[in-house]
């Protein structure tokens, strides 16, 4: 039943105005810029679309920042609102994680639908590629006037890479953990290694064409299937089954921002009904942080928990979307959403592009995704869902976008479910028999397997996990095509140790 309080237009939440930009592209790399200046060039850029900058900027009460993960400053939102003369009420920053800026979204729309705030400001933005480079050619950027105080270089805690059983494995970074899901869905799914990377390899072709096609991308330059999955020079093997190519490319200055307001403020200032875009709202919901705690490593159940309250609030099915855009840090990403939503296989879940191409500006891809899906409702289609991820398939936050407004109003719900750990036993030292769940391989520079890592059940059910040798890491370079087989391991302190006669020895990425 329509409630009449959550259709008024002063309860409606809308986008009227979005901007993003880059500074430099692969291989041309401009002067440094601090990611300050790109968030405040962004957001007048976005302010600027609404064609109403000046009567906007007055009535600015709420900004929202996504965290900047490679310059820290204490206080983003304010420094952005003295650069651009705001004076908001309420301001606040993230932690790190690329479902923020989905989730900020839904979380700016849920205060206008309840009168708390009218318009807002969401930003964010990335200089990695700037800083590195300042740093290869010995400069400081805070030499170069960047903000140091409040701010400055970010802070780094271990703590971050992972849970201690995470750090024992060895299974502290996204390059080693994201292929364990690849590989475990691969399995789920009867696909081989060689099919996995088939469908990878085709899907980020895809994506390599509408990166090119996107003005902001930092990687235009088109990449067939074939160059995706072949590994060269170009594109060394990183971690079975990716090569560098199917992995997410950070090192890029890259920044966006987005205006949203009531649909009694955009009628007020006179925007056009063909710019305004409806918030809907969406859904979140968090796994546990611990990745060895989960259930199942080939499907996300805070995934499947997102979309599934999203479609029953909104009343949709995934087929009635026009526009999907998936986060895309590793293939198996939009795979599982993909999957999740029941789509077919040739789906092609992106406007933007895809972090490999249009670039991975860490926590804020997302927000260049609700600017490029913005731009695109605009001019084609009806409806479109944004899906953010973070952490390691942590975090997933969905919202959607309509050109007309939902009958029920907003109908989000921004609070993230926490879902519950399984009840799984470690099996801490433990020597003898495992069905393996999931494994991978990471290549050193010369293409050669350096480190394994494997998740495995013993025969009473209890759960191990570690890392190998060079030698485990070439039997479990088979990846997909080794899940599910039994094999002989000796676990000291997270360093397991394969007999070579346990499991076949499969050819691994060639050059």
């Amino acid at each position: 039943m329509t409630d009449p309080a959550r259709t008024e237009p002063a309860r409606t939440p809308v986008v009227i105005g979005v901007g993003d930009l880059r500074s430099g592209r692969a291989g041309a790399p401009a002067d440094p810029r601090e990611p300050l200046d790109l968030i405040v060039e962004a957001t007048r850029a976005a302010l600027a679309d609404t064609g109403l900058a000046d009567e906007l900027v007055s009535r600015i009460d709420t900004v929202r920042a996504v965290k900047t993960a490679s310059w820290s400053y204490d206080d983003l939102p304010g420094l952005l609102a003295e650069r651009i003369s705001a004076a908001p009420e309420h301001t606040s920053t993230t932690p790190i994680g690329g479902h923020w800026p989905a989730a900020q979204l839904d979380r700016i729309a849920y205060d206008i639908a309840n009168g708390t705030s009218s318009v807002a400001l969401l930003v964010g933005g990335e200089a990695q590629a700037s800083i590195s480079n300042a740093l290869k050619a010995g400069t400081d950027p805070a030499a170069l006037g960047w903000i140091a105080a409040p701010g400055g270089p970010p802070a780094f805690d271990p703590d971050d890479l992972g849970s201690a059983a995470m750090q024992r494995a060895a299974m502290v970074v996204p390059t080693r953990v994201y292929p364990l899901f690849e590989n475990r869905l691969s399995h789920r799914l009867g696909h081989s290694r060689e099919k996995s990377i088939e469908w990878s390899a085709e899907l980020y072709g895809t994506f390599s064409e509408i990166a090119a096609d996107n003005p902001v991308s930092w990687n235009p330059d088109v990449r067939t299937s074939e160059d995706i999955r072949t590994v060269g020079p170009k594109n060394r093997a990183v971690t079975d089954p990716y090569p560098l190519l199917m992995n997410a490319m950070p090192f890029v200055d890259q920044a966006a921002a987005v205006v949203v307001t009531s649909l009694a403020t955009a009628r007020e200032l006179g925007v056009a009904d063909d710019r305004i875009l409806y918030v809907w709202g969406g859904a979140g919901a968090t796994e546990p942080t611990d990745v060895l705690a989960r259930a199942d490593f080939g499907h996300s159940a805070a995934l499947a928990d997102a979309l599934r309250r999203t479609l029953d609030r909104a009343d949709l099915h995934a087929s009635d979307f026009d526009i999907i855009d998936a986060y895309s840090c590793f293939p198996v990403v939009p795979k599982l959403l993909v999957e999740h939503l029941g789509l077919p296989r040739d789906t092609v879940p992106t406007v933007t592009g895809g972090h490999s191409f249009f670039g991975g500006p860490l926590n804020s891809y997302t927000l260049h995704s609700i600017v490029a899906v913005a731009r695109r409702l605009r001019t084609d289609g009806e409806l479109a869902l944004v899906h953010g991820n973070g952490g390691y398939l942590t975090y997933q936050h969905v919202v959607v976008l309509g050109c007309t407004p939902h009958s029920n109003g907003y109908i989000g719900d921004p609070e993230p479910v926490l879902l519950s750990a399984s009840e799984t036993e470690p099996a801490l030292d433990y020597s003898g028999e495992i069905e393996i769940v999931t494994a991978t391989a990471e290549f050193g520079r010369d293409g050669t397997p350096t480190i394994g890592f494997l998740i495995g059940t013993t025969p009473d059910g209890r759960r191990v996990s570690g890392h190998t040798d060079a030698a485990g890491a070439r039997i479990l370079a088979a990846g997909a095509d080794i899940i599910g087989t039994t094999v002989h391991v000796v676990d000291r302190g997270g360093i397991v140790t394969l007999p070579p006669t346990t499991a076949p020895m499969t050819e691994t990425f060639t050059t």
